[in-house]
């Protein structure tokens, strides 16, 4: 059996700006925020500029797997150990839409209960988040070409649910088409042709690098329990059910739990796994996955109005919110930072919603 290459320890050089890159993330945040103000507009609530819809609260338990390498044994995964984690399932549009317009799906997790140096602006804070879609790549290499395919996404904020259910329908069948002459195309599942599957079955990735302790690191969430993995591309009716994600999501833990495996793949080679360009995938054959901890799940009820409004309001995720082992990398992460922070702002502003973190820590020092 070959020798896999070591992982190449991380440069500050391997960083490289943009042309005009912070004007371009002023332009993200204006176009982010024009969202969250014509979707407040419409419906009176603070929403996410991205994410907006929830699908499911989750409260797990995250465990980080003994004897890992030293390449795998660094940051929050440095030693073995449990912490309490909160996942949020979402879809990525900034309204909350019938699920019939089927878009791609997203996975927050809220990790409690870190000890570190932290990141700036997350000083005192005690969570390590994670943000995860379910596509290993990102649907544009850097910021301009994310803030092309925003203002393309923005532009379909005001349109009537009925026409964007139409889109939708119209956009599966061309992606349909797509797939089966053996391509994908991010921009069309980005605006509505994503399958209409088990959100479940999904396995959620970072899409773009970070720091992993002296390291670089993608990661991703798959799910390993036999309930899950039977959920991988199973069909879901959407037909006249505007939540019927939800409904899944809740129609599973009333009497089943769940687990994943948290995976990590090392920066081996810089030519072909770039920390700039995030619409392209690492080489698995050159590094693949590997384990590094288990989340499990119990029964539990997922969503109720009443909870899930305040509880999914307050709590807000940002890769910028952690330990400084785990800093975001790249351009796409670096036009995250001040984009989280604004649609954290904007819905602070517009309502009464408590810091999640400020719950977090009264949680933990009880």
């Amino acid at each position: 059996m070959p020798t896999r290459p070591a992982p190449i320890p991380f440069d500050p050089s391997f960083e490289v700006a943009e042309e005009d890159e912070e004007k371009s993330i002023l332009e993200l945040i204006e176009t982010l925020r024009s969202i969250s103000e014509k979707t407040y507009a419409d419906s009176g609530h603070a929403l996410r500029s991205v994410h907006a819809k929830s699908h499911g609260i989750i409260n797990a338990e995250l465990r980080v797997l003994e004897d890992l390498p030293e390449a795998l044994a660094q940051g929050l995964f440095a030693q073995p150990g449990s912490y309490p984690v909160v996942m949020r399932l979402s879809t990525t549009p900034g309204d909350v839409l019938d699920d019939n317009v089927s878009t791609p799906r997203g996975l927050a997790l809220k990790v409690v209960g870190v000890n570190g140096p932290r990141l700036p602006g997350s000083e005192g804070d005690v969570s390590q988040d994670f943000v995860l879609v379910n596509g290993p790549t990102f649907n544009a290499p850097g910021i301009k070409g994310f803030l092309k395919n925003l203002k393309l996404l923005a532009r379909t904020t005001d349109v009537a649910e009925g026409l964007k259910k139409g889109l939708s329908f119209a956009l599966r069948g061309i992606e349909s088409v797509i797939e089966k002459a053996g391509g994908k195309s991010a921009t069309l599942i980005a605006l509505g042709g994503h399958p209409e599957t088990h959100i479940l079955g999904e396995t959620f990735y970072s899409q773009a690098p970070l720091l992993y302790g002296r390291y670089v690191a993608k990661l991703l969430v798959a799910p390993v329990s036999s309930g899950l993995v039977a959920l991988k591309n199973a069909a879901i009716d959407m037909t006249d059910r505007p939540d019927a994600l939800r409904a899944a999501v809740s129609e599973h833990f009333a009497s089943s739990g769940a687990e994943w495996e948290l995976r990590v793949q090392l920066l081996t080679n810089r030519d072909t796994m770039p920390i700039e360009d995030a619409s392209i995938p690492w080489p698995e054959d050159e590094s693949p996955y590997l384990p590094v901890a288990r989340i499990i799940a119990s029964a539990q009820p997922t969503f109720s109005e009443k909870s899930n409004d305040a509880s999914d309001h307050a709590l807000a995720f940002s890769p910028w919110q952690g330990l400084a082992a785990h800093r975001p990398l790249g351009s796409i992460m670096r036009a995250r930072k001040a984009s989280y922070e604004m649609s954290r702002r904007f819905r602070a502003e517009h309502s009464s919603a408590i810091p999640a973190e400020l719950e977090v820590r009264a949680e933990v020092e009880d």
